[in-house]
């Protein structure tokens, strides 16, 4: 590794959580306890984990967290109930829902219903069009990472030419949208793209988001690229089980500049910048607030 550099996520996601615990004690000085909900349908075993991991997390920043476990046979109008207590609930700032949810649950209309100042993972329509025109909203944990990833290893992106490689809601079309307003030129590249290798050897910056493990190897690559490599997939290899990305990464190595392991790379910016949000969302609730009050008083003297 001493001409290529490894993107160390788990690093990077320390630092952001020891700013985000600086900012929960200075919210505290206001008074302002920053609260997540988590709200767990069925008993699907990797989001159990997934859950886990990201109420330790809140833990250990100081944000208060609320786990709502239903069970797996939940209908959509019971999921709906629980939201909207949740979304009346002024001292819950977040709501985070955790995909997938049980096949007979309407995931968009759930996903819907959370208010959009609480939804701390950035999928409510109204965000998600805030975010395509350009404006501050509370946008999607695992883009925003890879964002900062970026911003971190590569300075300046203004110019850049980025290459996103799946055109998922959750992950390809935000992430496309975040470098966009970081002023770069993008290509989204998806399943009916001619010569994807083509159109992918032209970026100065690689993206891989599409859930094929180890689909984008070296011939895939301008030399010197930096690859964020946001594929999680399970394989067998010699007989053992283990988590592989959407990037060859042995393959790779030797080609790019810079490039995230997996695991180890993107995974844990997505829940730091969950509680990133959570920390946003607690602010931006209290300055609404306020200014309602204030205006309430205004209109009564």
């Amino acid at each position: 590794m001493n001409t290529h550099k490894l993107i160390d996520g788990k690093a990077t996601a320390a630092r952001v959580l020891i700013q985000v615990r600086e900012d929960v004690e200075r919210l505290r000085e206001q008074a302002i306890e920053p609260a997540l909900a988590v709200i767990l349908v069925g008993s699907d075993p990797a989001s159990q984990v997934y859950v886990r991991n990201k109420i330790l997390r809140a833990e250990e920043v100081g944000i208060r967290s609320l786990e709502h476990r239903l069970p797996a046979d939940t209908s959509t109008e019971q999921l709906l109930i629980l939201i909207a207590r949740l979304n009346a609930d002024r001292s819950i700032h977040g709501i985070l829902l955790q995909l997938p949810l049980p096949a007979h649950i309407d995931e968009l209309r759930a996903l819907e219903a959370i208010a959009p100042d609480k939804d701390v993972d950035g999928f409510h329509s109204q965000n998600v069009g805030g975010l395509s025109q350009g404006r501050t909203v509370l946008a999607p944990c695992t883009p925003s990472g890879c964002l900062y990833l970026l911003e971190q290893t590569c300075g300046d992106l203004r110019g850049k030419h980025a290459v996103v490689i799946g055109r998922s809601n959750i992950v390809g079309k935000p992430m496309a949208a975040l470098l966009l307003k970081a002023d770069c030129s993008v290509t989204l590249l998806h399943s009916r793209s001619p010569d994807p290798q083509a159109l992918c050897r032209q970026a100065d910056i690689v993206i891989a988001a599409v859930g094929r493990p180890r689909l984008i190897d070296a011939s895939w690559l301008k030399p010197g690229a930096v690859v964020i490599d946001v594929g999680i997939n399970r394989i067998e290899d010699d007989g053992r089980s283990r988590l592989v990305g959407d990037v060859d990464f042995d393959s790779a190595l030797a080609h790019v500049a810079a490039i995230t392991p997996v695991p180890g790379g993107v995974g844990p910016m997505t829940i730091a910048f969950l509680m990133k949000n959570t920390v946003t969302a607690a602010l931006a609730q209290h300055q609404a607030q306020r200014s309602q009050s204030e205006a309430l008083c205004h209109s009564i003297y």
